[in-house]
C-alpha cells in the first residue's frame, strides 16, 4: 500500500512539473521571446519591428475661443488636461463610456463645440468616476456609474 501511495505521489509531482506553461514576452526593442518551462528561450521575431518616429498626437494650436474659455473658467493659458489611466479608458471604450464619448455628450447637452469642452479634473476607477469640465456655459460636473453618465446632482 505504501509503495502504491509513493508511486502515486511521484507521478503526480512529475506531471505537475511537466505541465508548466511557456510564456511570451517582449523585449525593449519590440521583439517577442518565447520563455520555455525548462529555462531556455528563443526569439519568435528574428528582426526587430520598424519604429515609426511620427508623433501620435498632432500639435494643435488653441483657438481664440479656447483661450477665452480658459479665462472664463479661471484656468491658466498653459493648462493641460489631466492624463487618464489608459487601461481604465480601454476598458471603458469597449462599453462606449470613455472620455471621448463623454465629451461628445457634454458638448451636445451644453450646445458647445467639441473643442470648447476641457477636462479640468477627474477621479476615476473602473466602477465609477467624477469628471469636471469647463464648457462654453461655465463649469460642469458629470458622474459615471458603471457605463452610465449623468450630470452631478441629478438622479435621472
Amino acid at each position: 500500500m505504501k509503495l502504491l501511495f509513493t508511486l502515486f505521489i511521484v507521478t503526480f509531482i512529475s506531471i505537475g512539473i511537466k505541465a508548466q506553461n511557456n510564456h511570451i514576452v517582449k523585449t525593449d526593442d519590440g521583439r517577442r521571446v518565447l520563455l520555455k518551462s525548462d529555462f531556455t528561450w528563443e526569439y519568435i521575431d528574428l528582426v526587430a519591428p520598424q519604429q515609426n518616429n511620427q508623433p501620435l498626437v498632432k500639435d494643435i494650436k488653441p483657438s481664440t475661443k479656447t483661450v477665452a474659455l480658459k479665462d472664463n473658467c479661471g484656468l491658466g493659458l498653459g493648462f493641460k488636461e489631466p492624463s487618464l489611466n489608459t487601461k481604465t479608458q480601454a476598458l471603458l471604450k469597449r462599453s462606449r463610456s470613455s472620455i471621448a464619448q463623454l465629451k461628445k455628450k457634454v458638448a451636445k447637452k451644453e450646445n458647445c463645440a467639441l473643442e470648447e469642452i476641457i477636462l479640468i479634473s477627474t477621479t476615476e476607477t473602473k466602477a465609477k468616476g467624477v469628471y469636471n469640465f469647463c464648457t462654453c456655459n461655465g463649469k460642469i460636473s458629470y458622474k459615471r456609474n458603471g457605463s452610465s453618465f449623468f450630470k452631478k446632482g441629478k438622479i435621472l
